[in-house]
């Protein structure tokens, strides 16, 4: 089992060609998800204990408005990260996370990253590196969102 989840981890992008070792430690503190449209893989303030690693399909991280309520600020896809918190303390979600469509997500146990980066200070500089790349792929996203926006108010 651990192998496959191992396999499994060694596909997703944000740890790919990461090395074996990493990977098998990883894959003890990894489960794979599904969540049907519509459901909630996340809710703000709740305790952030998992990076989700997105597989299949579409996540919508939205945050409640007053006067306005749930608000989709950014659209997820197979390939992204899901999820920050897990990082800082207090250790909460800011953001609502929802499966706009079925969803299936690797979920690597929180406390286990945090213990591996401390112990491991080349395999925590190899993930910052790599949080930091998908973090620009994600601004690079949202600034064509908003040029798209922009365009279609001209």
């Amino acid at each position: 089992m651990s192998d496959t989840r191992a396999a499994a981890l060694a596909q997703h992008p944000f740890l790919a060609e990461l090395g074996e070792e990493a990977l098998a430690r990883f894959a003890q503190a990894t489960e794979e998800r599904e969540y049907p449209a519509g459901s909630f893989i996340f809710r703000e303030g709740e305790e952030a204990d998992r990076l989700y690693l997105i597989q299949k399909g579409r996540v919508a991280l939205e945050l409640n408005v007053p006067g306005r309520g749930a608000t989709q600020l950014e659209s997820l896809r197979p390939g992204d990260i899901l999820g920050l918190s897990w990082l800082f303390p207090p250790y909460r979600w800011h953001l609502d996370a929802r499966a706009v469509e079925a969803v299936t997500i690797l979920a690597v146990d929180a406390e286990e990253l945090r213990t591996c980066l401390v112990e491991e200070p080349a395999l925590c500089s190899e993930l910052a590196m790599r949080l930091l790349h998908q973090l620009y792929q994600r601004l690079e996203r949202v600034r064509m969102q908003r040029l798209d926006l922009y365009k279609a108010g001209a």
